[in-house]
């Protein structure tokens, strides 16, 4: 009988990503036996600093991606925006499943509803760079507070500091069934979601035909469009360390509109711009947004924050 060990991170989010990804095998491969290989990654041990003082989103998968590469598994299950731009070698992104909701979500607490009727000077959590700019851009006189962990300690933390609420990612709080704790989900046209946000990742060894043939029927052919697009748009703007950025795009009757970001952490220069084109040529369209940002602003914003203290590539 054909057997499958997927590779995953221990919170509750990633292990039910990991179940959701055996369960979507074993309806497209009945008979598959899946097992399931947990971990802690280095992103989870270190919660006591913000992510982008200890090295970025890619914490959270490097370790991951070690016990594919040592044969200790055959596919990985990761959120792909925790995924930085280039994988390692012999790795390959062999399925992207079609993409839940993208979105912010924002989880007041004390009655306050929107991120825009709260009042002067309120306290808000989140330990994303990029939302941390983005809503400094909109509301400056808003505290931000650095919450890190599982989605459910960030809940918690939310409510043991007083804090006004927290952003969160819908689709997080949708797959874990805590669509009641939202009081405002954030238009893109209000917070810019991030690169390859409510997208499952599956990673197995590209010279693995037989995972490879299996993980097949997952892929879904719209969102890997997305995908492309954003992940080029990433991989041109990363610049070797950990900034506020964004890149979201749609797919519609075989066009792409892909909108990017790049800021300050402080939201005090915020660049933004778009582009649209034919799906063919999704990562064109990612390289030449990139393009247009640096032009306009953003390689000043990469260059000065690489310079500050504690960034690190």
């Amino acid at each position: 009988m054909t057997s499958v060990r997927i590779a995953t991170r221990q919170s509750p989010l990633a292990l039910w990503q990991a179940r959701h990804v055996g369960a979507l095998l074993k309806s497209h491969h009945p008979g598959l036996e899946v097992s399931f290989v947990e971990m802690t990654t280095e992103g989870d041990r270190f919660l006591s600093a913000p992510l982008s003082s200890v090295g970025g989103k890619g914490l959270f998968v490097k370790e991951i991606e070690q016990a594919l590469i040592d044969g200790r598994a055959d596919i990985a299950v990761h959120s792909l925006k925790d995924m930085t731009s280039e994988l390692p070698e012999g790795l390959v992104l062999a399925a992207v499943p079609e993409r839940e909701d993208p979105r912010d979500a924002f989880c007041g607490t004390a009655g306050q509803t929107t991120v825009d009727a709260l009042p002067q000077g309120a306290r808000i959590g989140t330990s994303s760079l990029r939302r941390s700019c983005i809503l400094r851009s909109r509301r400056p006189d808003l505290e931000i507070v650095s919450v890190r962990g599982n989605v459910q300690t960030r809940l918690a933390k939310t409510k043991e500091l007083g804090l006004a609420g927290a952003l969160l990612a819908h689709a997080g709080l949708k797959r874990l069934g805590l669509e009641h704790v939202i009081t405002e989900v954030l238009s893109a046209d209000v917070s810019l979601p991030a690169v390859g946000q409510g997208v499952l990742a599956i990673q197995c060894r590209g010279e693995d035909a037989r995972v490879c043939g299996l993980l097949a029927p997952l892929e879904h052919a719209t969102t890997r469009v997305a995908v492309t697009a954003e992940r080029a748009l990433l991989a041109k703007l990363e610049g070797g360390c950990t900034v506020p950025l964004a890149g979201h795009a749609t797919v519609s009757e075989g066009q792409v509109h892909l909108r990017g970001l790049v800021g300050r952490p402080d939201g005090a220069h915020v660049v933004r711009g778009e582009v649209r084109g034919p799906v063919a040529k999704a990562a064109e369209l990612g390289e030449a947004l990139a393009d247009d940002l640096l032009s306009r602003g953003a390689a000043d914003i990469l260059r000065d924050f690489a310079r500050r203290p504690g960034s690190r590539p």
